[in-house]
C-alpha cells in the first residue's frame, strides 16, 4: 500500500496531492507509514508461513509478538488511509468531499468480493479483506470528526463493543444468528455466514475492530510534524500496551479461578499465557465470562484491543521517527517501505502462492512446529521485497493498487 492503511488501500493520495509534490516533512511522514505497513506485511507472513511460536527462543518470541498484532496494525493504518483519502489534516467538503466518500465506497465494494474469492481458495489464512470492506463503510460517516473526538470514540468502542460481542455470542445458538443467515443473500452467495460472520463471528469481527480504524483516523488528523508529538504518540502506545496486557495479567492473577475456567473451556495451550499469547486457543461454544479478562491478540476483548492498539501506535511512532530523523536507515529499509506501498498486491500474492504451493504439496511437507518453516518465511519476505523494489522502480503503484485506483475513477463524476 502506498499512503493508505490496509492491505487494500494503496494508492491513497488524492488527485490534488498527486499533482503537487508534498513538502519534505510530509513525504517523510508518508514513508514512515509505508514502513509501518511493510512491517505489518512481514508480521502477517510470519503468522501464515513461519514456524509455530512453540519453537521458543528469540525466534519464537518475535513470531509471538507479530501474532494478531500485525493485523491490528493493518487495521489502524486502514483508518489512517481513510483520512488521507478524505482529506488530511482537514476533511474535504463540497464536491471534493463527496468524491472522496464515493472513492471509499468503491474500494469497500471491491474488497468484499476479493476477500471472498481469496477465502474460496481454502488456504489456512483467515482473509481480512472482506472485513476491511465493511469496516471502511462502518467508519466512513465519521471521517469529518476531529482527532480528539475520534480518539474518544475509539476508547469508548474498546470499552463497550467487546461486551456487546460477548452478549451476542452468549445468546443461544440457533436463534437470531441462524434466522439472519437464512435470509441473508450474502450468506447464500458466498457459502458463509454472511453479515453475521462479518459483524460478530468471524476472525476479524467488525464490531470489535472498529476501534482500531478510529484510532488510526485520530492519528491521521494530528499534526505529525509538531515537535514532541511522535514521542507523545509512542508514550501513549506504551501506556495502552501496559494497560491492556498488564491489566489482563493482573486481572487473571487476582481471579485464579478464571485461569481454570479458561483452560477447561478452550482448545489451546497454557491458560497462563492468555494475557499475551493467542496460543491459549479459542473458547468452545458459549464464551465463558472469564474470557473477558484475557488479552490474547484475537480474543476480541477490551484488554486485547487496548494492548494491540498500544503496540500499533508505538510502531507507527517509531517508523515516523525513523523516516524523519534517520535518512540512512530509511534508505536501508526502502525495500520494506516498497512492500508497504504495494501491500494489497503482496497480500493477495502470498495467499495465491500458499494455495499453489500447498496444492503441489511443497509447503505441506514443512513442519511448522520446528525451525524448518523458517526458510519458507524468509523466502516469502525476500520475494516480496524483491518484487516490490523492482516494481516500484518502474511504476508508481503496485499492479492491484493500480487496478483499485482505476476502479475508483468513476468517483470523479460525482456531482
Amino acid at each position: 500500500m502506498t499512503h493508505d492503511a490496509s492491505p487494500a488501500a494503496s494508492s491513497t493520495a488524492s488527485p490534488e496531492s498527486q499533482a503537487r509534490p508534498p513538502a519534505p516533512r510530509t513525504a517523510a511522514r508518508l514513508v514512515g507509514v509505508d514502513l509501518a505497513r511493510g512491517l505489518a506485511v512481514f508480521g502477517m507472513y510470519s503468522a501464515h508461513v513461519g514456524p509455530d511460536v512453540t519453537v521458543g527462543g528469540p525466534v519464537g518470541f518475535l513470531l509471538e509478538t507479530a501474532r494478531g498484532r500485525s493485523s491490528a496494525l493493518f487495521a489502524l493504518l486502514a483508518g489512517f488511509s481513510l483520512v488521507i483519502i478524505t482529506g488530511r489534516p482537514r476533511p474535504r467538503t463540497g464536491r471534493a468531499g463527496r468524491q472522496a466518500v464515493v472513492r471509499i465506497v468503491i474500494r469497500a465494494v471491491v474488497l468484499l468480493p476479493l476477500g471472498y474469492a481469496l477465502t474460496a481458495l481454502d488456504t489456512e489464512v483467515d482473509v481480512i479483506l472482506s472485513f476491511y470492506g465493511l469496516l471502511f463503510l462502518a467508519v466512513l460517516p465519521l471521517y469529518r470528526l476531529r482527532a480528539s473526538t475520534l480518539a474518544l470514540l475509539a476508547a469508548t468502542g474498546a470499552l463497550v463493543l467487546p461486551q456487546l460481542l460477548y452478549t451476542t455470542k452468549s445468546i443461544e445458538e440457533g436463534t437470531w444468528a441462524d434466522a439472519v443467515v437464512a435470509h441473508d443473500p450474502l450468506a447464500r452467495l458466498t457459502g458463509t455466514d454472511g453479515v453475521v460472520e462479518l459483524l460478530f463471528t468471524g476472525e476479524y469481527p467488525v464490531v470489535t475492530w472498529v476501534p482500531f480504524l478510529l484510532a488510526g483516523m485520530a492519528v491521521a488528523r494530528l499534526d505529525l510534524g509538531r515537535p514532541g508529538l511522535r514521542a507523545r504518540l509512542a508514550l501513549t502506545g506504551a501506556a495502552l500496551a501496559v494497560l491492556g496486557y498488564g491489566g489482563s495479567w493482573l486481572a487473571l492473577h487476582l481471579a485464579p479461578h478464571a485461569l481454570t475456567t479458561i483452560a477447561s473451556a478452550t482448545d489451546g495451550g497454557s491458560a497462563s499465557s492468555a494475557w499475551w499469547s493467542d496460543a491459549v486457543g479459542e473458547p468452545y461454544d458459549v464464551t465463558p465470562l472469564s474470557w473477558l479478562l484475557v488479552a490474547a491478540p484475537h480474543s476480541q476483548t477490551t484488554f486485547s484491543i487496548l494492548g494491540n492498539t498500544g503496540v500499533a501506535l508505538a510502531v507507527v511512532a517509531g517508523c515516523l521517527t525513523v523516516a524523519d530523523r534517520a535518512p540512512r536507515l530509511t534508505r536501508l529499509a526502502s525495500p520494506v517501505s516498497a512492500v508497504g506501498r504495494m501491500a494489497l498486491t503482496v497480500y493477495v500474492l502470498h495467499i495465491v502462492a500458499l494455495w499453489l504451493l500447498v496444492d503441489v504439496r511443497y509447503v505441506a511437507v514443512v513442519d511448522a512446529d520446528t525451525m524448518s518453516a523458517l526458510p519458507v518465511l524468509l523466502a516469502f519476505v525476500a520475494a516480496a521485497m524483491l518484487l516490490a523494489t523492482v516494481w516500484s522502480h518502474f511504476f508508481r503503484r503496485g499492479p492491484l493498487e493500480q487496478l483499485l485506483h482505476l476502479a475508483t475513477r468513476p468517483a470523479r463524476y460525482t456531482p
